[in-house]
């Protein structure tokens, strides 16, 4: 039979201590409602009475399958558990599992909190009794752990004695300055097991400092540890926690742990995986980690031609698992180092079979290299090398002609007398016969000017015809600007990556000696994907009209 492994997800806790982040109280709970839809077993919502939004969560808190968690510290000395006034505000909270953080490294004990060890144990055991008596499930977070058992192993084991026998569910043993390796972190382990902390009782916290909080979680659970905490896509204070976007698919599709773990968390909830950790990144306005393992967009990617014929075989040959077990996708991006082959699966992906030998796929491999010649790329920008393809087949109707266009920046002083920027663009397009003539700044809610790229995104989003509801739910997440060639001919290339409200996310290239010029051609490649797809128009041939696409 396999042991149960249970997942503590401290996202809303821990991964707020990023640099940068602060989630609101109502984007805690849609991350929340995300987590427990995985399926992990805890999740932690933060620090009751540290802070107004940590407060509101657990005020409106969701109701989860999980056990919620409140986060708080071990009573101070020379009060009692019962009159401290920190840890009623977390009990106040009135989640069945609470987590208390207390000192297990001497050094802290007397250099930081500045009381004796002896006064530090009766804290610990204060606390977790004082939640045992409660009715609360008791967790332990040993800080500073695996620092505190390399300077001083018997008093750290003494530590999380006092938490056990207080009542302590879990003791989590926490690598609080992320410099533990992991084979020091399971060696330390199953000493503490041999001390007399059974495994069935110890958790592990792992921080990212030397990019090994994933070995050093997965070796302590080797090593008998029953519970793994972590953050979404790796959140967390420096380096960040051990990436639980990582850990989960790692321990339901790799052995030992597949066959020897039940994590609670099904494979068909493993599918969302992908779509989850894209939401958080969402919910920061962050770029997602293209290179992130399992969930990330390049996790399947395969460029080179060599790579790709042997894919069109079989998958395994360059994959370590089907990429929709996570609910990611393959992509066969396309550059100069494409093959026929590599090209044939990249324009079937798209929904266009072509057959071998067809003169098209030498026509579109040409022009490819010729374009990239020229400083494009498309082994990042699919989106465009699909309507690049779908020219050359004569599948791409022509939805709209733009006419003309227009932007201007302008330095004025506003109300308050300070010299801002100011951007304003005008597009001339032609659909159904019909010219529309849009106007847009780039001012925002706030008053800022987000520069002519932007006016220009707005201005021929503005007005397409009978196209507009379509493209309603499109925005841009990125925007990348690079300089291919030096000197007074530099080339401008700019990637540009949209999402709508189907999940989907697509990139398109431009490129130009003026940036302005080569933003305006990914921003028509990126509205034209858009109508591609959502027109229906995959066999579309070019010589139709434009109505008769839809």
């Amino acid at each position: 039979m396999r042991e149960r492994l249970y997942i503590y997800d401290t996202t809303l806790r821990d991964g707020q201590q990023t640099q940068g982040v602060q989630f609101s109280t109502p984007e805690k709970i849609r991350i929340a409602e995300a987590l427990d839809s995985l399926g992990v077993d805890y999740i932690e919502g933060g620090w009751p009475g540290a802070n107004p939004t940590d407060s509101a969560f657990f005020e409106a808190a969701p109701k989860t399958r999980a056990r919620l968690t409140a986060f708080g510290m071990t009573k101070r000395a020379g009060r009692s558990a019962e009159n401290d006034d920190v840890l009623a505000a977390v009990m106040n909270a009135g989640t069945g599992a609470v987590c208390l953080v207390g000192k297990t490294h001497d050094f802290h004990v007397t250099a930081a909190l500045g009381i004796t060890l002896e006064e530090n144990l009766e804290n610990i055991a204060a606390s977790i009794a004082h939640l045992v008596a409660q009715g609360r499930e008791a967790l332990f977070d040993a800080e500073h752990f695996f620092d505190g058992y390399k300077a001083n192993p018997e008093y750290a084991i003494r530590c999380l004695k006092a938490a056990h026998q207080a009542g302590a569910r879990w003791i989590v043993l926490c690598d609080t300055n992320g410099g533990t390796l992991p084979e020091e972190i399971a060696s330390i382990v199953r000493a503490v097991i041999a001390a007399g902390i059974p495994g069935a009782n110890l958790g592990i916290h792992t921080h990212n400092d030397t990019e090994n909080a994933v070995a050093g979680s997965l070796a302590a659970i080797e090593a008998g540890v029953r519970q793994v905490q972590g953050t979404l896509n790796g959140l967390g204070e420096r380096c960040g926690n051990a990436n639980l976007t990582s850990i989960i698919p790692t321990l339901l599709l790799k052995e030992p742990f597949a066959s020897g773990f039940d994590t609670g968390i099904s494979h068909e909830a493993l599918q969302g995986l992908t779509r989850i950790s894209r939401t958080l990144d969402d919910i920061l306005n962050r770029v997602p980690m293209k290179q992130a393992p399992y969930v990330g967009a390049s996790a399947f990617a395969h460029k080179a031609g060599l790579h790709a014929s042997a894919i069109l075989k079989d998958p395994s040959t360059y994959e370590h698992i089907d990429p929709g077990e996570v609910g990611n996708t393959r992509i066969i991006p396309m550059s100069n180092q494409a093959g026929q082959s590599n090209l044939r699966r990249r324009l079937a992906e798209a929904g266009l079979e072509v057959a071998p030998g067809d003169p098209a796929l030498g026509r579109i491999l040409d022009r490819i290299k010729a374009r990239e010649d020229e400083g494009y790329a498309y082994d990042t920008a699919q989106a465009s090398f699909e309507l690049l393809a779908r020219e050359e087949l004569g599948l791409m109707p022509e939805f709209f002609e733009v006419k003309r266009y227009r932007v201007t920046v302008e330095r004025r002083k506003n109300k308050r007398n300070q010299m801002v920027s100011f951007s304003e663009a005008v597009v001339v397009i032609k659909v159904d016969g019909q010219k529309h003539m849009s106007i847009s700044d780039s001012v925002d809610a706030s008053g800022s000017d987000r520069g002519p790229v932007n006016a220009l995104s707005k201005a021929l989003a503005k007005d397409l015809g009978r196209y507009s509801a379509i493209i309603d739910d499109m925005r841009l997440v990125d925007f990348k600007v690079r300089i291919t060639q030096g000197g007074t001919e530099a080339v401008t290339r700019v990637i540009i990556d949209s999402i709508d409200n189907q999940g989907r996310r697509w990139s398109t290239v431009g490129v130009s000696p003026n940036i302005v010029d080569a933003s305006f051609e990914a921003l028509l490649d990126a509205i034209r994907w858009k109508l591609v797809r959502d027109t229906g128009a995959t066999l579309q041939s070019a010589e139709e009209t434009p109505a008769e696409a839809v």
